[in-house]
């Protein structure tokens, strides 16, 4: 004898509860796992570096019900993620400041402004992409805003963030942090530094070229930054937008330049691959910037994504 559940949905013109080739969405099977940590330069009296990491979701709780739990279940949860670096540029503590107020702008407009979308298609991933750009300007005005009035000398900020629900991932970036890519075994650099020494390189997002070393020349170089957040100017900043793919396995790395300018490349690519917890390999990230002089503070965020059936 069949379920009556099952039979009704079964008749002409009833319409089933779900096709379970949509159901659930990857926003409800895409686990993330993240580690932070971050440290003052050995010479900086205050970490100019912030970051935030952030989980938003919706969920469906069933308390109470005559319905079996094969047809409605107890509970249902989407999630999405931010993360998000900022590395304050300045004299006397205005650095500090302006990485504090973009991020705590960033987190107001995502509260209060955002659409929270956790079920990406096309259409939705251009909204995403251009409510982030939108944001940027905001937390751009409000850099400039708070340094003029406190009558501070152009405080100034790099941002670079990396969001997303499901297997769809996007990343709005400013100035000379940069976000990783470690996917079976390679490291692909996601952003492009905002500096005179990488000015002229040819496009963005997802490159799969090798990654070269910098000396120490033209390392000075990409300290000179010709895009942040608080520059003076009637247009503001340059901001990089992109989305791509997540694969089950993904770890993403967002990270200050207190990484960069210290670690080679293949050892971030290591350290990613060494199977270790996200929080344990953020940890290491920092560790070996400190060791190999930490001359600018550090701050390394990273990602494991996990895909359930």
């Amino acid at each position: 004898m069949g379920n009556r559940f099952t039979d009704d949905a079964n008749r002409p013109g009833i319409t089933p509860y779900f096709e379970q080739r949509d159901f659930p969405p990857p926003s409800a099977t895409v686990r993330p796992v993240f580690g932070a940590h971050s440290q003052p330069g050995r010479f900086h009296a205050v970490n100019e570096d912030h970051y935030l990491v952030i989980t938003i979701g919706r969920n469906q709780e069933t308390v109470l019900t005559s319905l079996p739990d094969s047809v409605i279940g107890k509970r249902f949860d989407e999630r999405g993620f931010a993360m998000v670096v900022a590395d304050g540029l300045g004299n006397f503590g205005t650095g500090e400041s302006a990485s504090r107020i973009a991020l705590v702008t960033l987190l107001h407009l995502i509260l209060n402004y955002c659409k929270w979308n956790l079920r990406v298609d096309d259409k939705i991933g251009q909204e995403i992409l251009d409510r982030a750009e939108r944001f940027y300007r905001h937390v751009d005005s409000a850099v400039v805003y708070d340094g003029n009035a406190r009558g501070l000398h152009q405080p100034q900020t790099t941002l670079t963030a990396v969001f997303g629900a499901g297997r769809d991932l996007f990343f709005a970036h400013v100035g000379h942090s940069r976000a990783y890519l470690s996917r079976q075994g390679s490291l692909m650099r996601l952003t492009r530094d905002h500096t005179v020494g990488s000015k002229g390189a040819k496009g963005k997002g997802l490159r799969l070229a090798p990654l070269v070393d910098v000396n120490a020349t033209s390392r000075d170089l990409r300290h000179i930054l010709t895009e942040t957040i608080g520059m003076s100017g009637s247009t503001g900043p340059s901001i990089d937008l992109e989305r791509f793919q997540l694969s089950d396995g993904d770890r993403i790395l967002v990270c200050t330049n207190g990484i960069t300018d210290m670690i080679d490349e293949s050892v971030v690519a290591s350290v990613l691959e060494s199977g270790e917890s996200p929080d344990e390999q953020s940890r290491r990230l920092v560790g070996l910037a400190m060791e190999a002089g930490g001359d600018d503070d550090a701050t390394a965020l990273v990602a494991e994504f996990r895909f359930e059936p």
